[in-house]
C-alpha cells in the first residue's frame, strides 16, 4: 500500500494546471484555468501527504480559497475515495 500512497502523493505534489484540468474534467469537478493554475502553484513542491488527515484538511482549505467551497468539497470527495483503505 505504501507504493500506491507514494505514487498518488507524488502526482499531487507535481501536478500541472493542465493535468489538474484534465483530472477535474474526468471526475466531474468544476475548475477553471485560473483556479487550476493557483491550485497547481500551491501544490508544487509542498510534499503534501493526502493520506494524513490534517494535511489533507489544510489542502482542502487552500483549494477552497483558490477555487471556491463547492470545488473544495468535490476534491475532498475524490481524495476520500483515493485514500480509502
Amino acid at each position: 500500500m505504501k507504493i500506491f500512497e507514494s505514487i498518488i502523493n507524488h502526482k499531487i505534489n507535481t501536478i500541472t494546471a493542465d493535468e489538474l484540468l484534465k483530472y477535474a474534467n474526468q471526475f466531474n469537478i468544476t475548475v477553471n484555468r485560473q483556479q487550476a493554475i493557483k491550485i497547481a502553484e500551491y501544490l508544487r513542491g509542498k510534499k503534501i501527504n493526502i493520506f494524513a488527515d490534517s494535511e489533507r484538511a489544510k489542502l482542502i482549505r487552500e483549494i477552497a480559497k483558490a477555487a471556491g467551497p463547492q470545488t473544495a468539497r468535490d476534491v475532498n470527495k475524490l481524495f476520500t475515495e483515493l485514500t480509502k483503505s
